[in-house]
């Protein structure tokens, strides 16, 4: 292999980050997930992976933090985690979020519910 030659475009590349899902980002300080949350939805529910984040609905209002507690306990129920294993990292106040998952799950137990719950939405 070529060292001068970039390895971004290759699927099995041990230097790009290894998830299999774009919204799934797995750093040195821990796994985090990026969503963009819809509020005022009828009902909460995974609208799917769209440009690297991953499409939440929610029926929470965006006031006073009640969607950020609503997709933090969404995550929470889909993914069969403690509330407290998420924080939102970036975006308390946009729709685009970076939530941190801090439970000892690993990328893989985490690459594989979600790709059980995106077969299911």
């Amino acid at each position: 292999m070529n060292p001068e030659r970039p390895t971004a475009n290759r699927k099995n590349s041990s230097s790009s980050r290894s998830s299999r899902h774009p919204f799934i980002d797995s750093t040195s300080r821990g796994l985090y997930i990026v969503i963009r949350v819809q509020p005022r939805a009828s009902k909460n529910q995974i609208d799917g992976a769209q440009g690297g984040v991953l499409k939440i609905r929610l029926t929470a209002p965006p006031v006073e933090g009640e969607a950020n507690r609503a997709a933090i306990e969404f995550l929470s129920r889909s993914l069969g985690l403690k509330k407290s294993s998420f924080s939102i990292d970036t975006g308390l106040k946009s729709r685009e979020k970076r939530v941190k998952v801090e439970n000892g799950i690993t990328l893989k137990e985490l690459e594989e519910a979600f790709t059980e719950i995106l077969q299911k939405a």
